[in-house]
């Protein structure tokens, strides 16, 4: 008997290996816990969908279409920059409001009461 290795005995060990480090060992701890604790229930498809939601919003994961709720046609929400001082007036403005008694008063109330005001021809060309 040689102590050298040949190139089969040398491939069939590193296969052997391969096979021993891609085992799972806690493959046997699941036939354990359905020993113990049964099959798992089928979870229904309302409660996967209301999951998946609160996981996006958890996550800020965008849902695929199919998992996605159905949005709103009447209002988009849209994104804008404006000035501090613009958003330090805004928020002053709601905080007064709610001080008025206007209990639901929020930034885009106070936007949308704005656009109903607006006269283009009083915008100056050069601001």
């Amino acid at each position: 008997m040689t102590d050298k290795l040949t190139s089969d005995d040398a491939a069939m060990t590193t296969t052997l290996e391969r096979e021993e480090v891609s085992a799972n060992p806690l493959d046997g701890d699941e036939l354990l816990m359905k020993g113990f604790f049964g099959e798992p229930e089928p979870v229904s498809e309302h409660l996967k969908t209301r999951a998946a939601e609160t996981h996006a919003q958890k996550t800020g994961r965008l849902l695929k279409d199919k998992e996605r709720a159905a949005k709103p046609d009447h209002y988009k929400i849209v994104s804008i920059s404006l000035y501090m001082e613009d958003i330090e007036r805004l928020n002053t403005m709601v905080d007064e409001l709610k001080k008025r008694g206007h209990f639901k008063a929020n930034k885009s109330m106070l936007i949308r009461h704005a656009l109903e005001q607006i006269d283009l021809n009083q915008i100056p060309k050069n601001r």
